[in-house]
């Protein structure tokens, strides 16, 4: 079954989300860098825009009815390499040597938001959708290289007020707090800005990668440890 799928308008490859609430387990991970690959290879593209084809959602984040029902069955190389897996989408999307351009459709929660964050530049329509993490309420905490690079995207004061409250925030608040580029009118319009700002990068991939790794060059070295004993020891839920 294809969950995501891509397509090219001239030099911008549109990647859709296409699973309805596009919850993100191991398959989510595969087709995910299927289409990184294939987008990859084919060097007239220089722009990526990631969005959703469901009316109400960008992506509701981990499908967290499939994490537990491999937790229960005590599957943890799945969840592993489930965690291992987002970790890497996360680092191909910081590190893509083309401009990575969400455009947030609809309702993005909890991981759904953060792959909004990894990306370079954010869109969002006003006419539907809250875009929050609501990891304090389900006991769920940040990885550490997730705080890091959600900080990139959000000031410090709004990922503050965010991160402990669970906020639910529409697109004119993202607009007003500079974590998105555009609160577009409604689709229509997110589709229309986003193609039109992803179409001035026409840039070498050379030199945008490179400025890209330098800039998250932290970030990933995070990841690539402290991340790694979190996910290694499945210390990923808080009890009381």
């Amino acid at each position: 079954m294809t969950i995501i799928k891509w397509e090219k308008n001239e030099s911008v490859a549109i990647i859709n989300m296409c699973n309805g609430p596009n919850k993100q387990n191991l398959e989510f991970v595969r087709q995910m860098n299927q289409c990184f690959d294939e987008i990859m290879a084919d060097k007239e593209v220089c722009s990526i825009i990631l969005t959703s084809t469901d009316e109400k959602n960008f992506s509701q984040g981990i499908d967290v009815e499939w994490l537990g029902h491999k937790m229960n069955e005590q599957d943890f190389d799945s969840v592993k390499s489930f965690m291992y897996g987002m970790n890497g989408i996360f680092k191909r999307i910081l590190f893509m040597p083309v401009p990575v351009i969400a455009a947030i459709n609809g309702h993005a929660f909890g991981n759904g938001a953060m792959l909004a964050c990894a990306c370079d530049f954010r869109f969002m329509k006003k006419d539907r959708g809250f875009f929050c993490f609501p990891e304090v309420d389900i006991s769920i905490p940040f990885l550490p290289g997730m705080i890091e690079f959600v900080r990139k995207a959000i000031p410090e004061y709004k990922f503050n007020e965010m991160i402990l409250s669970g906020k639910r925030l529409a697109a004119q608040e993202l607009e007003n707090s500079h974590v998105i580029i555009k609160a577009s009118a409604d689709k229509e319009g997110l589709i229309k800005d986003t193609m039109a700002f992803a179409r001035t990068f026409i840039k070498k991939r050379g030199i945008f990668g490179e400025l890209k790794k330098r800039m998250h060059k932290n970030i990933v070295q995070i990841m690539e440890t402290q991340d790694i004993e979190q996910i290694d020891s499945l210390n990923l839920f808080i009890e009381g």
